[in-house]
């Protein structure tokens, strides 16, 4: 039976439905969301660790005969659920401290919301085929809508509009007619290992459809369709941390990756069909990274490096090859725990010092070591720095580079690490060795908002040394059909 999937979407759709019963008593609902999201990240550990890959799928629905929202566990799918739902759990006990210290109205909603973004999560994570992605991945945009406009200021409506136009106008156009096209031209929508197009497209075709895929899905942020992600900055940064660390963007290439494998197939990118995604990717990577060098804002400038380093997942699957797909894998999961925590740092700074600008950091680190201690850590895991969990996914890409006697390829993984150092150790430097321009006031820092930072940033460490374990288990995947 396979009906244990089933508690991946209820779990949280239940916690949501409780988060909004409990509203009235602070406490109680915050408690509901801690004991929700431990239980989802405790469900997902379960789930890998008693992974069967001969279990069937579970069917939702079949809303038309050969079309069913179906469920079914596989290695991909897991490592984003245990990514996303551990994460959740952290994001969770931040929350409450940073919601509370800014006096944030409809907390309720907002924990809601946050709920039902992980439902729709699991079931991006599960999906058994296009349809039920497509669903689910809807489903995300519409139940992070009022994350984003939270604030309801004008800047924040606008924001949430942009965020809303792009990611509907992406989807509905370009992914679902890729959708169409997959099942007029391979008879089906289900995910199948080897892929369901080799021999149903020639080369060319397969390209235009790749590109489809590749900006249709909106949420991986490729540019030039990049921009709702720095828009959405105006929301509290709980939920910025939730839209770069552990739903929409890693929803976004998580999706690709999966099209990739169990649509394309590895072989069939193998032949040359995603080149020119290699090389508009490794664009994206460039200008995203210079942009963010350019960025006062602290927030804008880890949006814009969140372009640039999911662009290196897009930039994987364009190579079309098994070690590069397990890095876009090890990069989604390393990339969340850095991020998380660059935005965790972020979020704990404006509520106790009230700054949220690079040049307004000065001396401010001496008043909270632990905090950026914390960013130093994930700044050097975003860049690739060993040992911490990022460098493994730029060692791969640099393997497949080097294999392939890309030297322009090798250039650009190497210009990215520095580029990223070079916007993101400014934070730390001036932070430590900067002189404070003014008296700063340092309100007490509630150890809910301290703890996750400094938790993420040691499982930046960790997770270097569980690659392989990680690798090991994705790898009946990426080897393909016996």
């Amino acid at each position: 039976m396979t009906l244990h999937l089933l508690a991946g979407l209820a779990i949280p759709l239940v916690a949501g439905l409780a988060i909004v019963g409990t509203g009235r008593w602070p406490n109680l609902r915050e408690t509901v969301t801690l004991v929700a999201a431990l239980a989802l990240a405790a469900w997902a550990a379960l789930e890998i660790a008693v992974y069967d890959p001969a279990a069937s799928a579970l069917v939702l629905a079949e809303p038309l005969p050969g079309f069913a929202l179906r469920l079914r566990a596989e290695p991909l799918g897991l490592v984003f659920a245990a990514v996303a739902s551990g994460l959740w759990l952290l994001n969770s006990s931040y929350s409450t401290g940073y919601m509370r210290a800014e006096r944030a109205h409809h907390q309720t909603r907002f924990y809601a919301c946050f709920a039902f973004a992980l439902m729709a999560v699991m079931g991006v994570a599960l999906a058994d085929n296009l349809l039920t992605l497509f669903v689910f991945y809807e489903m995300l945009t519409l139940v992070t809508y009022p994350l984003v406009v939270h604030w309801q200021t004008p800047v924040a409506i606008r924001g949430a509009r942009l965020y809303l136009g792009y990611l509907l106008g992406t989807s509905l156009v370009p992914f679902l007619g890729a959708i169409l096209w997959s099942w007029a031209v391979a008879g089906t929508v289900d995910f199948r290992l080897g892929g369901i197009l080799g021999g149903h497209l020639d080369d060319g075709a397969m390209a235009v459809l790749l590109g489809l895929y590749a900006w249709g899905i909106g949420k991986a942020a490729l540019m030039p369709l990049h921009g709702w992600l720095p828009a959405a900055m105006v929301a509290p940064t709980p939920v910025s941390a939730l839209l770069h660390a552990v739903a929409v963007v890693k929803a976004g290439v998580f999706s690709l990756l999966k099209i990739a494998v169990y649509v394309f197939g590895i072989d069939t990118l193998a032949h040359g069909v995603g080149t020119w995604l290699v090389w508009v990717a490794a664009a994206s990577v460039v200008a995203a990274s210079l942009i963010a060098l350019t960025k006062n804002d602290l927030k804008a400038r880890l949006a814009y490096s969140t372009i640039a380093q999911l662009a290196l997942v897009t930039l994987a699957v364009g190579l079309g090859h098994p070690l590069a797909i397990a890095a876009g894998v090890l990069q989604l999961v390393a990339h969340a725990w850095g991020k998380i925590t660059l935005f965790f740092g972020a979020g704990a700074i404006q509520i106790a010092a009230h700054r949220k600008y690079l040049s307004e950091l000065d001396g401010l680190g001496h008043a909270m070591p632990l905090l950026f201690a914390a960013l130093l850590v994930a700044s050097l895991s975003v860049a690739g720095v060993p040992p911490f969990a990022g460098f493994w996914a730029k060692y791969y890409l640099l393997t497949v580079a080097w294999e392939r006697q890309d030297l322009v390829l090798i250039a650009v993984l190497g210009l990215s690490t520095l580029l990223t150092l070079s916007y993101l150790l400014p934070i730390i430097i001036r932070g430590v060795f900067g002189a404070p321009k003014w008296p700063y006031h340092i309100d007490p820092l509630p150890v809910s908002a301290l703890l996750p930072p400094l938790v993420t940033a040691a499982g930046c460490v960790a997770l270097f040394f569980a690659a392989p374990a990680i690798l090991a288990f994705i790898l009946p995947v990426l080897e393909g059909p016996p």
